[in-house]
């Protein structure tokens, strides 16, 4: 592959960043990515990416660190591209972003059902682990 770029986003790349999550089936009708976008711009937005070849939008990532523990959501590549290890640089690279801060471990979700990307993340050196995720939406969409 030629020219491959993974830079930070800008406000120019929205419309075709959703429109790669919903490629790639990462949006839900209880979340509005335009929100999603808006409000991750507020918090550490030098850790939201996008993976570009030949100045196309394929894959976009964002991570977050709360001192604690780093998280990834929004890993997404499109689908005419996958398993050609783009998946693998945009985690590499956010992991060395996170390791820059200080970050000593990620904590991702991956949904039961999405078993190719479970495998992804097993290929890549994460580990399943022995937790229960809760979540409560603070603020409807």
């Amino acid at each position: 592959m030629s020219n491959i770029t993974i830079r930070h986003y800008i406000d120019s790349d929205q419309e075709k960043v959703i429109q790669l999550w919903k490629l790639c089936n990462l949006t839900r009708s209880w979340n509005d990515p335009i929100k999603d976008i808006q409000r991750k711009l507020t918090v550490q937005n030098d850790l939201f990416l996008v993976l570009e070849i030949d100045g196309e939008i394929l894959g976009s990532i964002m991570g977050g660190f709360d001192g604690h523990r780093g998280s990834v959501n929004y890993l997404g590549i499109h689908p005419d591209h996958k398993n050609k290890g783009l998946g693998k640089l945009l985690m590499n690279r956010i992991e060395e972003e996170l390791i820059q801060m200080g970050c000593p471990k990620i904590n991702l979700m991956v949904r039961n059902s999405n078993l190719d990307v479970q495998e992804f993340y097993k290929d890549i050196g994460y580990e399943e682990q022995d937790v229960v995720v809760f979540g409560k939406r603070l603020i409807p969409d």
